[in-house]
C-alpha cells in the first residue's frame, strides 16, 4: 500500500519532471514536485489553518470553562459543547500531520537512490529521463548532504512557526503562577515549536541528502504564504 499510494506516484512524478525540465535538473524537479504536493494538500492544510485560528477565537470561552469548572468530566463535556457549538474539530489539524509522514518517507526513498533510475517503479506511460542532473542550477548536488540547505530548512521552519504563533491572542493571565496546567503546557509547546523545532529540523536535515531539506524549505515557504492568506481573509465561526 505504501508503494502503491505514495512511493510509486511520487517517484513517477519526480521522474516526469526531471525528463520534462531543461537540463534534467533534479533540484528544479523537487521544487515542482513540492509545489504540486502542496497544491494537492491545499484543502487539508487550509482546514487545519482555519481550525487553528478558530481555536484562538474561542479561547476565552475555553479558558472560562477551565477556570470556573473544577470537575474534569463536566469540564470536558462543556469543552466539547463549545467545539460543537462553533463547529470546530481540533483533531482536523492532525490530518495534515498524519498525511505528511508517508509522503516524507516516500520522498526519502525516492531521493536516496538518485541519480540512478528505478525503472521497475516507473509506470508504463512514464518515460525514463536520459539522465538525472543532481546539480541544482549547477550550484550544489542535491544528492549529497548540504549544510546550507540544512540552515535554509531550519530558517524557513522558524519563519513558518513564527507566523503560526504570532497570531494575536486574547489577553492572558499576567502571572504565570495563575495559569492552569493546560495553559502552561500550551505555552511550552508554542515555545518549542517556535525555537526548538527549527533547530531539530536543521540538525536532521544536515544528515540527509539536500533534496529533502529542499523539499521541506519550499513546503515551509508555501505554507507560510497560505497561512498569511487565510489569516488575511479571516475566519468566520458558524454556530449550530
Amino acid at each position: 500500500m505504501f508503494n502503491t499510494f505514495f512511493y510509486h506516484p511520487l517517484y513517477n512524478l519526480l521522474m516526469w519532471f526531471v525528463d520534462a525540465l531543461p537540463n534534467n535538473d533534479a533540484g528544479v524537479a523537487v521544487v515542482c514536485l513540492t509545489l504540486l504536493v502542496s497544491v494537492a494538500l491545499l484543502s487539508i492544510s487550509k482546514k487545519a489553518i482555519k481550525t487553528q485560528l478558530a481555536l484562538k477565537v474561542i479561547e476565552p470561552e475555553l479558558l472560562k470553562i477551565k477556570n470556573e469548572i473544577t470537575n474534569k468530566e463536566e469540564q470536558a463535556r462543556q469543552t466539547l459543547a463549545i467545539y460543537k457549538k462553533y463547529k470546530v474539530n481540533p483533531f482536523s489539524m492532525m490530518a495534515l500531520v498524519i498525511i505528511q509522514i508517508p509522503i516524507l518517507l516516500a520522498l526519502f526513498y525516492a531521493f536516496r537512490g538518485l541519480p540512478a533510475i528505478d525503472t521497475e517503479a516507473l509506470y508504463s506511460f512514464v518515460k525514463a529521463p536520459p539522465a538525472v542532473n543532481m546539480m541544482f542550477f549547477g550550484v550544489f548536488d542535491i544528492g549529497q548532504r548540504s549544510i546550507v540547505m540544512a540552515l535554509v530548512a531550519g530558517v524557513t521552519q522558524f519563519i513558518q512557526a513564527y507566523i503560526v504563533t504570532s497570531y494575536k491572542q486574547k489577553p492572558k493571565v499576567a502571572d504565570d503562577a495563575k495559569k492552569t496546567m493546560q495553559e502552561q503546557f500550551a505555552h511550552s509547546m508554542q515555545t518549542q515549536m517556535k525555537y526548538v523545532l527549527p533547530v531539530v529540523i536543521g540538525f536532521i536535515s544536515a544528515g540527509l541528502p539536500a533534496a529533502l531539506p529542499l523539499y521541506w524549505s519550499v513546503r515551509n515557504v508555501f505554507t507560510s504564504f497560505q497561512e498569511l492568506a487565510v489569516r488575511k481573509k479571516g475566519v468566520t465561526l458558524n454556530k449550530n
